[in-house]
């Protein structure tokens, strides 16, 4: 029997966090960070910095939906950055850092609104809005190598809010 992985992208900030937290789950077969949702075509991490390009600083998980639900995907998502936070997580401020899903089926778009909409209704933000981007998959372009599963090359332990 062949497995059928699926694929997720998230945006919650600086990639090098968000990376490592997917990294960590049992189900996740790969993780990279990379651009997604901008206009420019191949563009460079200098690029995207400047927040003229119109990308998000993502990761793109491939997982095994035997294993691991998009739906746990998602939570793991939210409890690892704040999605009330416009253009911004922490200290890292510009559109890059935008809190952004990219769905790449009906199913996962609204899994992501149903889990947006939970999250709003619920005490855990205050009654604070929920800034997370809810968009069509679009283009990847992988990150350059030396961003790939960069806390773990350089003995870092976490970088996430």
């Amino acid at each position: 029997m062949t497995t059928e992985y699926e694929t997720a992208t998230f945006g919650g900030g600086c990639f090098w966090g968000v990376e490592a937290v997917f990294r960590q789950q049992n189900g996740v077969i790969e993780a990279f960070s990379g651009y997604e949702g901008g206009e420019q075509d191949n563009p460079t991490y200098q690029q995207v910095c400047t927040g003229n390009t119109g990308h998000a600083e993502v990761v793109e998980v491939t997982f095994d939906p035997a294993i691991i639900s998009y739906d746990t995907l998602l939570k793991v998502f939210f409890d690892n950055h704040n999605p009330t936070e416009l253009n911004r997580q922490g200290v890292d401020i510009g559109t890059q850092y935008r809190s952004a899903v990219f769905y790449h089926s009906p199913e996962q778009q609204q899994a992501a609104n149903a889990t947006i909409e939970a999250l709003a209704q619920s005490p855990r933000f205050n009654g604070k809005s929920i800034v997370t981007e809810v968009s069509p998959a679009s283009t990847f372009y992988k990150a350059e190598e030396y961003h790939q599963d960069y806390l773990a090359k350089n003995g870092l332990g976490s970088c996430h809010i």
